[in-house]
């Protein structure tokens, strides 16, 4: 099958185009001829080390659409020719064929009543929409009337929780992001306001009258993160769920976090797959389901060949994307 893999950790140009032999599914696993996968931040981390070194080939891509093509041992509630969405712990959306653990394979037919998915769309979805809805409902506890600011406004993961904060009930939703293109592109999406990162907690306390935000999204660190912590009204939440600006750990002062009614969660797609499965395929089967229904856009913006997987790497990890991209892997 065709793929891209890389051998050693570094920058995109350790991607590189083969040719490997197809996985086989284990038991509980189904294997997925692959047309859409989506390019995300965790597989830049995966490139550069984070999650491990490489062992051989290795094939990245978290999320991905296409056919099932086989079933392994014990699956029985889906079947070949379904079509589906997938997210892949352990990658593999990079290739011609990959495999899925059956809890995290979702059955497009199951989504039509709602109005449908279309592969293209799907391919975009399984990661970045149960990352944010998971970020809000779950780490974040979003209540109904309760106000959000986001970091990465414009980003895959942003531009989706707008629209996703609205749906469960937020009364309103601020955005920063890092140049004035990107604020204008955010402002699509049911921001109330997008502001420039630099300097936002000012902004953000003005906007709320002084009051602060009730959840702060956050996938960037570093100073951001820090200043999060000045933006939040009484009994606010810092939610994180990335590290994008690969800043050094920071050593957050306890003191003020309990002085000032705040406090501190996070978010990791991976971990839940892991430990918690039944509430990522909640979280991920209710965030597909309000993109079926026209709830919430994904908005693609671009569109990559599999072998361009090392430029669609390079823009994501430059910061110069606005929006979702995908690499279109089936011939």
């Amino acid at each position: 099958m065709r793929a891209v893999a890389f051998k050693e950790g570094g920058g995109p140009e350790v991607l590189r185009a083969v040719e490997l032999a197809a996985p086989e599914p284990g038991p509980g696993e189904v294997l997925i001829r692959v047309a859409y996968a989506g390019v995300n931040y965790g597989e830049v981390q995966h490139r550069l080390g984070d999650f491990g070194p490489p062992e051989g080939e290795t094939v990245t891509g978290l999320e991905a659409s296409g056919t099932v093509a086989a079933l392994g041992g014990g699956v029985t509630a889906l079947a070949v020719g379904d079509e589906v969405a997938a997210y892949l712990p352990d990658g593999g959306g990079y290739a011609e064929y990959a495999t899925a653990p059956a809890p995290f394979v979702f059955p497009l037919a199951e989504l039509a009543e709602l109005g449908g998915l279309d592969l293209r769309t799907a391919g975009a979805a399984p990661l970045v929409l149960t990352t944010a809805y998971g970020v809000l409902a779950g780490a974040g506890h979003l209540a109904a009337g309760e106000t959000v600011l986001v970091h990465a406004a414009a980003g895959g993961v942003g531009s989706a929780a707008a629209q996703l904060a609205r749906s469960l009930g937020a009364a309103a939703v601020y955005g920063t992001v890092s140049t004035e293109d990107k604020a204008e592109y955010a402002s699509r999406f049911g921001y109330d306001e997008v502001f420039l990162r630099d300097g936002f907690p000012d902004a953000v306390r003005k906007a709320t009258s002084g009051r602060g935000v009730d959840l702060v999204l956050d996938p960037i660190g570093g100073p951001t993160r820090l200043a999060s912590f000045e933006a939040l009204a009484p009994f606010g939440r810092v939610a994180v769920y990335g590290e994008a600006a690969r800043h050094p750990e920071l050593h957050l002062p306890v003191l003020p976090v309990w002085k000032n009614n705040r406090a501190l969660t996070g978010y990791n797609i991976g971990d839940l797959s892991r430990r918690a499965p039944d509430t990522l395929r909640r979280h991920a089967r209710a965030a597909l389901g309000l993109v079926a229904s026209g709830v919430v856009r994904i908005d693609i913006t671009a569109e990559y060949d599999l072998a361009d997987a090392p430029e669609a790497q390079r823009l994501l990890e430059a910061g110069e994307n606005t929006g979702k991209a995908v690499l279109r892997v089936g011939r």
